[in-house]
């Protein structure tokens, strides 16, 4: 599902945003649509995207879209990158997603359900993969583009009671990796950009 919520355009390509919260999602993707890019934001909750994609169409004056997606299935992102390439080329590709907010407790080993390992594997770097191809045909072909992909601490050191993190993580930045040696010398940028920190809401009308 697609929601126009400014009227403007823009000449350049899409700019394509996976997981968007209010954070640095919402951050990103803002700034993406103050240099001019339209935007198309993607995550599984369609109602709260819509608002982010509302906020920030009225704040930048740009054209923005809501689109629906789930990082672990593989149709979801299909269907939802059908959506994406209708509204032009994807100029940029931005992976955000997360299986859930990470929780300041760290999880014994043998407290962790096999279905939790799976899904945050499953979105942090399957989604991804999903991700990627649905945009490199079109990069190559065009001869340009640029996927980031965001890491964290957990991407480069194991850190105890987040193996499930780490995990996911670690296969992100090898995906990374893999792929730009792949496709640079093709013209595409690909990066796996390191956020070693916490990522705070926005206050005061910034972040």
């Amino acid at each position: 599902m697609i929601r126009s919520t400014a009227s403007s355009s823009s000449a350049r390509g899409i700019a394509t945003i996976v997981g968007v919260g209010p954070k640095l999602g919402r951050s990103i993707a803002r700034n993406f649509a103050h240099h001019g890019y339209t935007v198309a934001i993607l995550a599984r909750d369609l109602g709260r995207l819509s608002r982010v994609a509302e906020e920030i169409a009225r704040e930048e004056k740009a054209q923005v879209f809501a689109i629906r997606v789930d990082c672990a299935d593989s149709k979801s992102v299909r269907d939802a990158f059908e959506g994406v390439h209708s509204l032009g080329f994807i100029e940029v590709l931005v992976y955000n997603a997360n299986y859930q907010p990470l929780s300041p407790n760290p999880t014994s080993f043998q407290n962790i359900h096999l279905d939790t390992f799976q899904n945050s594997v499953a979105v942090s770097a399957v989604g991804a993969f999903h991700c990627a191809q649905q945009v490199l045909t079109g990069m190559v072909e065009r001869g340009k583009g640029t996927i980031l992909f965001t890491g964290c601490s957990a991407s480069l050191n194991g850190i105890p009671g987040y193996s499930q993190l780490c995990c996911g993580k670690f296969a992100l930045r090898a995906l990374a990796q893999c792929l730009a040696r792949e496709f640079q010398p093709h013209g595409v940028h690909i990066a796996h950009v390191i956020i070693d920190g916490v990522v705070a809401p926005p206050r005061f009308g910034w972040g």
